[in-house]
């Protein structure tokens, strides 16, 4: 079986691939580059190119007749960017996603696994979600993956795809074997922030303090990259048998903001400190989800722990400038 993978030289779509490899699926990687890194896929049958480049996906298959499948992970993915960017964030998911699926119906592709947000969700009283919860996305980036599941679900409706959209909560950490990691210099996510103050001796901040959560910081479900790539090799074993079209991967327990920079103090050989600031645009409070579909569809659980998450993530950043040459 092959499968084949959009973005799949980026943080995620790499540990897809280098899990789809483990569970004896070949991973087919198509990536622009834009943000991915072309070492992400060495040793694999790499494509440099759009997803809307209709000519491009034609040769894929044709090339490749053996795929079965398609894991979408392309997209741009910073919340304060799509604020600012709100149509190249509308072109990039949406547009072009919709070109993509184009091509795949042309193809014969039947199967697509979607990479989508918890960032959609309106958080219920007592900050945890499941797959029937109301959706109220809050940034243009979450409107994106909200306009691409109701598109889906259109599509899907009288033409020969179907689409699992999973709805990822917060990933962390690197590949645990150390082979990709975050392959941004500066990412933008909380755990980034907080290694780049660690590296640079300033202090974290901590941004949005105002919430109504235990500490008052947003409320996360920080999920370790390698439990997420092990969720889509289950979509992928068990899509067929499947009869929901959304699936929340995450561990099932929060973790505020606040709580995540104490482990990392805990984890860390030195501490940063923590310094309080407003909201940026586009946050929101958080949420967490219940896990239960997860488990009993797919027969699947998250096995890393937070702590875990923020030690591969400096063990792959140690590594980073070696692996990457920047």
């Amino acid at each position: 079986m092959s499968v084949l993978i959009t973005g799949g030289a980026g943080y995620i779509g790499s540990t897809v691939a280098s899990a789809c490899e483990e569970a004896g699926i070949v991973p087919v990687i198509l990536d622009s580059l834009v943000t991915g890194r072309r070492e992400f896929a060495e040793g694999r049958e790499f494509y440099e190119g759009d997803i809307a480049d209709g000519e491009l996906i034609d040769r894929i298959f044709r090339e490749h007749p053996d795929i079965e499948a398609v894991v979408h992970c392309a997209a741009l993915i910073v919340v304060p960017d799509s604020v600012a960017d709100p149509i190249g964030y509308y072109e990039a998911n949406v547009v072009k996603t919709l070109d993509l699926v184009k091509h795949l119906i042309r193809n014969g592709c039947e199967r697509m696994i979607f990479s989508s947000s918890a960032s959609i969700y309106a958080p219920g009283d007592d900050l945890t979600v499941d797959e029937g919860s109301a959706l109220d996305p809050q940034s243009p980036y979450a409107r994106t993956k909200a306009v691409c599941e109701g598109m889906f679900a259109d599509i899907a409706a009288t033409q020969p795809i179907r689409v699992l959209s999973l709805r990822y909560f917060n990933p962390i950490g690197a590949d645990p074997k150390m082979r990709t990691g975050l392959q941004l210099a500066r990412p933008s996510h909380a755990l980034g922030k907080m290694i780049q103050a660690y590296e640079e001796g300033v202090p974290f901040e901590l941004t949005g303090v105002d919430y109504a959560t235990p500490d008052g910081s947003g409320i996360r479900d920080y999920i370790h990259v390698w439990d997420l790539a092990e969720a889509h090799v289950a979509a992928l074993r068990r899509f067929d048998e499947l009869d929901v079209s959304v699936i929340n991967l995450g561990t099932g327990q929060g973790t505020t903001v606040r709580e995540l920079a104490e482990l990392f103090n805990e984890v860390a050989d030195r501490p940063i400190e923590i310094v309080e600031r407003d909201r940026r645009p586009g946050d929101v409070i958080g949420s967490y989800t219940r896990v239960e579909l997860a488990e009993r569809v797919l027969g699947w659980k998250a096995r890393y722990s937070v702590a875990d998450g923020i030690r591969h993530s400096l063990e792959w950043r140690e590594l980073r400038a070696e692996r990457l040459g920047a």
